[in-house]
């Protein structure tokens, strides 16, 4: 492993009435440790998981590619702090890595094709041709196939949105490959019970506060899928 915990100092906090320092699993959690090469963040819609994972990304001073283009109706200037409040703690120094989010991964393989457009060999990391050319899922395979062998955290952020579960198996595969090597290592946040099901990966549940380790049957997620492959009559009548 390259990073070995995160601990968050809820002391220091700028605010406690807005997100994500309103949060309480953000003030009941003092740590979470990485003892696995693959550690899972598992729970509802707006558990703080994914922002946790994005506050990793920026204390470690990986780049999220994303449009800056956009506009909010309502702006909440403490929503990309907690990065600063919170601090690694790394087995043998810093190491390089990548952020992959699901939602703006069109603006990373735009970014990568204007890269493309002056200097073709940038191609040649992430696959050999552009990403916009493949459809979502090749090009997210494409690039997960050729950035994953590179030594680094790679901090993965629902990968499955537009993966079929045929493909999520190829991309387990790919996880399991690189982790196994001992270059790499994964913090993802899935709610696939074909990625929660990576083995030996070690999974916490935001659902619990404080978050809390758990067993992959244990999982709602696992739960919920088993239930209605074994009875879906029940969940469409």
């Amino acid at each position: 492993m390259h990073i070995k915990s995160v601990t968050l100092n809820s002391e220091k906090y700028p605010t406690q009435e807005h997100y994500p320092f309103n949060l309480q699993v953000f003030h009941q959690t003092k740590q979470i440790s990485f003892d696995t090469p693959v550690t899972l963040f598992v729970g509802e819609n707006g558990s703080g998981k994914s922002t946790l994972l994005e506050a990793i990304a920026h204390n470690c001073g990986i780049h999220i590619w994303r449009s800056s283009q956009t506009t909010r109706y309502q702006y909440n200037r403490y929503e990309k702090l907690l990065h600063h409040y919170i601090e690694m703690e790394w087995a043998n120094g810093r190491v390089p890595g990548a952020f992959f989010g699901s939602d703006i991964f069109k603006d990373f393989a735009n970014i990568l094709d204007t890269w493309a457009s002056m200097d073709p060999g940038q191609l040649q990391h992430f696959g050999g041709k552009s990403l916009v050319t493949q459809s979502h899922g090749q090009s997210m395979m494409s690039y997960f196939r050729s950035r994953y062998k590179l030594e680094g955290i790679y901090l993965i952020d629902e990968p499955e949105t537009a993966l079929s579960p045929k493909t999520q198996l190829e991309f387990l595969d790919i996880i399991r490959e690189n982790s196994q090597a001992g270059h790499a290592q994964f913090i993802m946040v899935t709610h696939s019970p074909i990625l929660l099901a990576c083995p030996d990966a070690k999974i916490y549940s935001f659902d619990h506060i404080p978050v809390q380790p758990v067993q992959y049957e244990d999982t709602e997620h696992y739960q919920v899928y088993k239930d209605f492959l074994l009875n879906r009559h029940k969940f469409l009548e």
